[in-house]
């Protein structure tokens, strides 16, 4: 879909949010959007609070099918023309991961804000530009599709860390171990830097490591490795690491397309109890356990237990929190310098995978060539030119 260069100043500011629906539009009319991002919006326009005015796709026949079925009333194929003809409040992005700058770039600049799913974009000095386009004061913003930190599993535990009610936490596992076969591989995008970003660090395990940030704070170090042990990719297929974070916990990070037996889990061991939480593609309150210490009174570990109505981890939980930041005229979380924490790790650890050493946070900016592209240049990483062989 067209992103041609839209200038600050192009459009006309949108009214205020106060006092009526928010209009949005969809970005792509792949899976994603149709079985995550509309239903999300869909659930909210039965609430008054959205109505979905469009749906963009470069291909025609894909979004008209996807409006009719859908009832949204107006399908393009140009991005630029769809901001300028319903100037959208919110554009939510569900296209592949290099189309994610540019699109939320021009959205910003429409003056709408942006849910981008994830990875949100395949670098950092991307994540960087699109924050230069962001409003400086009350939006708009772009946020990042991070469902995994929202729910009440998520928000009990946060704030049993937060008020170090179970003690510090010292030791932490995060594991996204699923299982990818060669014929997923086979789609010409997946497993190329260019086009799908990283490997299962980016691809798949952003999710779980997004969500060990947002439980324990920021991350000081990490040493990693990373290898192809089985598909014939230009990116990683497996990758390990240990992270240190600034509070002094230390934890190790396994990602992996390679494990028939499926699973994400999160493992967090603190002075006074263990909180696990164990899933695949989401999760609830069952999901989760905490197991105190033997000296932990049974009152205690009886509250710790105590989640409260289950409110599972979803699309639509985090679309409610930032309609709120958007009606509010505030930085919705998973955007900014909270959006950026696990990119900054996943690059990080391709870094420090490729190079073997310690990459500390931080030290990758402008000048480092993994600030522009997640294989660094790396021998044996980095894309090989194919040579034109003539005939």
């Amino acid at each position: 879909m067209s992103t041609p260069a839209t200038h600050p100043g192009a459009f006309q500011p949108l009214p205020p949010l106060a006092g009526r629906r928010i209009r949005a539009a969809v970005v792509g009319a792949g899976a994603i959007g149709r079985g995550s991002h509309f239903p999300a919006l869909a659930r909210l326009a039965e609430e008054g609070e959205t109505e979905v005015v469009a749906a963009v796709d470069i291909d025609a026949n894909s979004v008209e099918s996807f409006c009719a079925a859908a009832g949204i009333p107006h399908a393009y194929t140009d991005l630029e023309q769809m901001l300028r003809e319903q100037r959208p409040d919110l554009v939510t992005i569900c296209t592949p991961p290099t189309l994610h700058r540019a699109q939320t770039v021009a959205a910003l600049r429409a003056g709408a804000w942006v849910w981008c799913e994830k990875p949100p974009v395949p670098t950092l000095a991307d994540f960087d530009a699109v924050e230069d386009e962001e409003g400086k004061d009350g939006g708009p913003y772009a946020s990042i599709v991070f469902q995994h930190r929202f729910g009440s599993g998520t928000r009990h535990v946060r704030r049993l860390l937060d008020e170090q009610a179970m003690g510090r936490p010292l030791v932490a596992h995060c594991q996204t171990t699923w299982y990818r076969d060669t014929a997923y591989y086979a789609v010409p995008w997946r497993g190329r830097w260019a086009t799908e970003g990283g490997g299962p660090a980016m691809g798949h395990g952003i999710h779980q490591m997004d969500l060990l940030l947002d439980l324990l704070g920021p991350w000081s170090e990490v040493k990693a490795m990373a290898g192809r042990l089985v598909h014939d990719v230009e990116t990683e297929d497996v990758s390990t690491a240990l992270v240190r974070f600034a509070n002094g916990a230390m934890a190790t990070v396994v990602n992996s397309v390679l494990s028939p037996d499926e699973v994400s889990r999160i493992r967090i061991d603190c002075e006074r109890a263990t909180v696990e939480l164990t899933h695949l593609y989401g999760h609830g309150n069952d999901n989760w356990r905490i197991t105190p210490a033997p000296d932990v009174s049974g009152e205690e570990a009886a509250a710790w237990q105590n989640f409260g109505p289950d409110v599972p981890s979803s699309h639509l939980e985090q679309l409610r929190e930032l309609v709120v930041s958007m009606r509010a005229g505030e930085r919705p979380r998973a955007s900014g310098t909270d959006g950026r924490t696990s990119l900054e790790l996943i690059t990080a650890l391709y870094k420090s995978a490729f190079t073997d050493t310690t990459v500390r946070a931080g030290e990758i900016g402008p000048g480092d060539p993994y600030y522009t592209a997640l294989h660094g240049g790396a021998p044996g990483w980095a894309p090989v030119a194919r040579e034109e062989v003539s005939a």
